[in-house]
């Protein structure tokens, strides 16, 4: 299990070893059963939550296998499942998958996994719970013909290691090594934060102004909090003379790999994307957990580059102020007086609530009426 900062060469860390053990191996007995069966079983698997980031791990792991006999594959859904079958039927050493698409192709019979004990590889755990992808990626783990954890190496990648990950981690890991990286769930340095109060009204003023400043040559990730505002984001941008585009679950497959391909500074883009050359990130909205703001600002400063991360700040954000305020302060970054006055406001105020709902009840041990009960001051 290793935690370790958005941008820290995670992919990398996991696809040189297995690609390394492949080429001096071989194939050994999935080969056979491959010819015997006509299904795939590949060495190894690469679970991701996007189909963007299947997309970009397989093309890491065709250049880190070119001229060589390994053939990786990538299978996701929103794309003709046709063509990804052909693919497969040309052979699979490595595959990549999104998690629903790999059932698919499991239910249809053309990939195993009980020839081989493969590796197993979980990248970005916490955004697959976050996605709602629990059960089938317990499905391919625990349900079908996957070798135990006793027997495949089974390695789970994530920038946060929050309660749900650990639990996933107990129950498909043996006897794991954690290893950590700077502090899990934390941001980079190299990422210079930056909070500003922003009313509602105002955002799209303010963000001509710092696109204006951050100068043509450089790429900018715009964050919003509904596929509607990034529509209605672009539609704006480009009137008012920007190359941009918008990415979000309700374009198609193609449309989402164009405006990938095509990214030109002033990019709009959801969420969990590996690219290249991003030196602003702006949280047009803030999310409504700090991992998420992790995540999303983690989009710039890679690989040891600097990047600037800009979020817009107003009275909707208060749920998020004492996390944002601690994920400021240690990663050393400058923190507005009012956002310190805010949390402080805020964690005065929850305190209190918590005394009053204290304050009110009172419990009684019934305990020769076989029970407990609670009773109200009037």
């Amino acid at each position: 299990m290793a935690c370790a900062q958005t941008g820290s060469g995670k992919t990398a860390a996991f696809l040189l070893p297995i690609l390394s053990q492949i080429f001096s191996e071989g194939p050994g007995e999935a080969l056979n059963a491959a010819k015997a069966s006509g299904q795939q079983y590949p060495i190894s698997l690469v679970l991701a939550p996007t189909r963007e980031l299947a997309l970009q791990i397989y093309d890491e792991a065709r250049k880190f296998s070119y001229r060589s006999r390994v053939r990786p594959c990538v299978v996701y859904g929103g794309a003709d499942i046709g063509g990804q079958i052909r693919d497969l039927e040309r052979g699979c050493h490595l595959l990549v998958a999104t998690p629903g698409r790999l059932v698919d192709m499991m239910e249809r019979g053309k990939i195993g996994l009980d020839y081989y004990a493969p590796h197993l590889d979980i990248l970005k755990a916490d955004r697959m719970l976050d996605m709602g992808f629990e059960p089938q990626i317990r499905r391919i783990v625990e349900q079908d013909t996957m070798p135990p954890k006793g027997i495949r190496q089974t390695m789970m990648f994530s920038a946060t290691f929050p309660k749900e990950i650990q639990i996933l981690a107990r129950d498909f890991l043996e006897e794991y090594i954690f290893l950590a990286v700077g502090r899990v769930g934390s941001t980079s340095e190299n990422i210079t934060q930056k909070v500003v109060w922003v009313e509602e009204s105002d955002k799209r003023s303010f963000l001509l102004d710092l696109l204006s400043a951050t100068g043509e040559d450089s790429l900018t990730l715009v964050f919003v909090e509904t596929k509607k505002g990034a529509d209605a984001l672009e539609d704006f941008l480009y009137r008012e003379g920007y190359a941009c585009t918008s990415i979000h679950g309700d374009r198609s497959q193609r449309d989402r790999e164009e405006a990938l391909a095509s990214s030109d500074p002033g990019s709009v883009a959801a969420r969990g994307l590996d690219i290249s050359n991003v030196k602003h990130v702006i949280n047009f909205d803030l999310p409504s957990d700090i991992e998420e703001y992790v995540h999303r600002i983690g989009r710039t400063g890679r690989v040891g580059n600097l990047g600037l991360a800009t979020s817009f700040f107003n009275d909707k954000n208060g749920n998020i102020t004492k996390d944002l305020l601690d994920i400021l302060v240690e990663a050393k970054q400058e923190v507005p007086s009012w956002l310190e006055s805010l949390a402080y406001e805020h964690q005065h105020k929850s305190n209190t609530r918590g005394r009053k709902r204290s304050d009110r009840h009172h419990i009684f041990d019934l305990t020769g009426l076989g029970g407990m009960a609670t009773k109200s001051r009037p």
